[in-house]
C-alpha cells in the first residue's frame, strides 16, 4: 500500500538510524493522516523544544501533529491536537477545552466508551498484532478490532504490529486507519534530507 493517508506516524527517536528530524521530514512528505510526537523519555522542557521543531516540519508538509501528554507545551505552541493515555484523560478532562482533536489510547470497549464520553475525538486501540515494542504480549486480533469498531462512537486507529502487509485487513475490520512506529522510524529513503535545507513548495 503506497497511500499513507490512513496511517498515523508514532515517533521514537531511539529507532532512527540517521538524523531524526530529517527522517520526520521525509516521512511527513508521504502525507500520512497525522503524526504523534511520542518521545516519552523527555522532560517537559526538552519535549517543548523538540515539539517546536516537529510542529514546523508538520506544518510545512500539512500533516496534523498531535503532541503526547504535554498539554501545557501544546497550548504554549498553539497546537490544538493532543494524544493522552486514558488515566491522563481522566486527570485532565476539565482542562482540554482548547483542543480541537483529542486522541486517547484504549485497550477495551469500556475504555473507548469512557474516552468518548470524556471528549475524545478518536481512539488508538491496541495492541492488535504482536509487536516488538511489547514483546511477549499477544495481539488481540482482528475480531477484537472489528467488534470495537462496530460499536465505537468515534474513529478507531489500530496500533500494534501495523504494517503495509496487514493494513488492508485493519481497514476491512472497520478501523479508520492504523498507527505505525518502527516502519516509519526505520524507513529508508533514496535521498536523505536535512531539516535545515530549504524545503521546496
Amino acid at each position: 500500500m503506497s497511500d499513507y493517508g490512513k496511517y498515523i506516524v508514532i515517533t521514537n527517536r531511539a529507532l532512527c538510524r540517521g538524523d531524526y528530524l530529517a527522517q520526520l521530514l521525509r516521512v511527513t512528505e508521504l502525507r500520512p493522516r497525522a503524526l504523534v510526537l511520542r518521545e516519552k523519555d523527555l522532560d517537559a522542557k526538552a519535549y517543548g523544544r523538540l515539539a517546536k521543531e516537529v510542529l514546523e516540519i508538520c506544518r510545512r508538509n500539512e500533516v496534523p501533529c498531535f503532541l503526547h501528554t504535554h498539554t501545557k507545551a501544546a497550548k504554549e505552541l498553539g497546537c490544538r491536537r493532543i494524544h493522552l493515555s486514558l488515566p491522563t484523560l481522566r486527570e485532565q478532562a476539565g482542562s482540554l477545552s482548547g483542543f480541537s482533536e483529542i486522541s486517547v489510547s484504549c485497550h477495551s470497549m469500556d475504555d473507548v466508551r469512557e474516552a468518548a464520553e470524556a471528549g475524545a475525538t478518536q481512539v488508538v486501540l491496541g495492541n492488535i498484532f504482536e509487536t516488538d515494542c511489547k514483546k511477549g504480549l499477544p495481539g488481540k486480533g482482528l475480531e477484537f478490532l472489528k467488534e470495537v469498531c462496530a460499536l465505537s462512537p468515534v474513529p478507531v486507529y489500530a496500533i500494534g504490529g501495523i504494517s503495509p502487509r496487514n493494513m488492508e485487513e485493519v481497514l476491512a475490520a472497520g478501523a479508520a486507519g492504523g498507527c505505525m512506529m518502527s516502519g516509519f522510524m526505520k524507513m529508508e529513503f533514496a535521498r536523505q534530507t536535512s531539516f535545515q535545507e530549504p524545503i521546496s513548495g
